[in-house]
């Protein structure tokens, strides 16, 4: 089985690589006398048309078209158009969750020399890994000194958008990747408590089956889910310190539990929908909202989905960590940049502002399902479950998540999905293992 896992990661990694290999060797590391955005061009909030250098326009590039995550743009795009009347924004979205397709369209432009004026990106290797390594981003640690930004984000989370001493991209969010989410009509019907521990799953889950109802929804689609699903059951296996010693350490790779990690994830698959590669996570969400299935392990804006789609939270439906990891917090945080040669710079720069703001992660993070970047929000604007998720993340043992970009760059992430993709199809635990040892040569 591993040829046709090496075809799939040679067809997804052949943009990427070439943009890693053109930066091996010609990587411009941010130094004290690296350019910075000029002081001038930063300290202005607004804009009109004559300060924009593309003819007033913004083109942001994200994977941002479900509900929720579509509905928290808008929200940041109204702060924009009315602190820069005249600026049109061109809002360039690529349907796929975790930006699976919109990454290989931005490699190719930004490799074309054709950058959008600001992307989404994950904050951590996503970022530094690929882009800023590759001397394609410009460095922005003005702004967050001008707007005070260092004073009011987590040093967790600074840490993962800086090299070499240089800021480079603009936390507008902080998520949860490992929350199991479920149906509380169909717990409740069938005396059932949320598992807390993956023995516990499988215990629920058979339960579930004798009662006619598919125990766990799984997509496919969007070719991001089967890995999301296993990094919280390496999370569970591993515990947090070793969990994170994986994407430090290739021989990590070795250890036995990556092998019962990987048995545990069959299992679990076995109790799943059997349509999941024709279903997109949002497809599989709703499966869980109308009762057709009754978990979902997935990140927390499936919370923005369900209140979007019109779900009452504690109603409808509940959530518990993912099984095995109370009391850690796998996080991943959206965050927009600006490229090198960005058509539009000055209008760029005020769209970093709103996303840094105070107001603008206030407007955003309540329709997304995620907490803000920034420590100082306003509490009463988020509900129950995104005031346990701050207060979570101010006291949990912090763990990175792969699959959105703060463990590990683009080009293990790719080989890491493949593998576990083809592994959806053929629950084969050996291909699976020996693929995540290969996949570590990417690290």
């Amino acid at each position: 089985m591993a040829n046709p896992l090496r075809e799939l990661r040679i067809r997804s990694l052949m943009l990427i690589l070439a943009l890693l290999l053109t930066a091996c060797g010609q990587a411009v590391p941010a130094t004290d006398d690296a350019p910075a955005p000029a002081t001038g061009d930063t300290a202005v909030p607004t804009i009109d048309d004559a300060d924009a250098t593309g003819a007033g326009k913004l083109e942001i590039f994200s994977w941002w078209t479900n509900p929720g995550e579509a509905d928290g743009l808008e929200a940041m795009y109204d702060i924009y158009r009315t602190q820069s009347p005249g600026i049109e924004i061109v809002n360039a979205t690529i349907s796929g969750g975790a930006g699976t397709n919109a990454k290989t369209v931005l490699v190719t432009r930004m490799q074309g020399g054709q950058p959008p004026d600001s992307f989404q990106v994950h904050a951590g290797q996503e970022l530094i890994g690929t882009w800023v390594v590759a001397d394609k981003m410009e460095p922005i640690t003005n702004m967050f000194q001008e707007e005070g930004w260092t004073d009011v984000m987590p040093q967790t989370l600074l840490d993962q958008i800086m090299h070499n001493g240089e800021i480079y991209s603009v936390p507008v969010n902080i998520h949860r990747s490992n929350m199991l989410w479920y149906n509380k009509t169909i717990f409740e019907e069938n005396n059932l408590t949320p598992p807390s521990a993956l023995d516990e799953f499988f215990t629920v889950a058979e339960a579930l089956q004798a009662a006619g109802v598919t125990p766990l929804a799984v997509g496919g689609k969007d070719k991001f889910e089967t890995p999301h699903l296993f990094e919280s059951v390496l999370l569970a296996t591993f515990g947090p310190e070793d969990y994170a010693k994986l994407f430090q350490d290739q021989a990590m790779w070795d250890d036995p539990r990556v092998e019962e990690a990987a048995e545990t994830a069959r299992r679990m698959l076995e109790y799943a929908n059997e349509d999941r590669a024709s279903l997109s996570w949002p497809d599989a969400a709703q499966t869980v909202v109308e009762g057709r299935t009754a978990m979902m392990i997935m990140g927390d804006w499936a919370h923005g989905y369900f209140l979007n789609s019109g779900a009452e939270l504690d109603v409808d439906y509940g959530y518990v960590p993912a099984p095995g990891t109370e009391g850690v917090f796998m996080w991943l945080s959206d965050s927009f940049g600006l490229p090198q040669g960005a058509p539009n710079r000055d209008a760029a720069l005020a769209w970093l502002r709103v996303c840094g703001s105070q107001a603008g992660q206030d407007a955003f993070n309540p329709k997304k399902g995620s907490i803000p970047a920034r420590t100082d929000a306003d509490r009463s604007l988020y509900d129950a479950y995104l005031q346990y998720s701050i207060d979570s993340f101010a006291a949990d043992t912090l763990a990175p998540s792969v699959v959105h970009g703060a463990a590990a760059n683009e080009a293990y992430m790719s080989s890491y999905g493949n593998a576990l993709n083809v592994f959806a199809a053929d629950l084969d635990v050996e291909t699976l293992v020996q693929s995540l040892r290969d996949a570590a040569l990417d690290l």
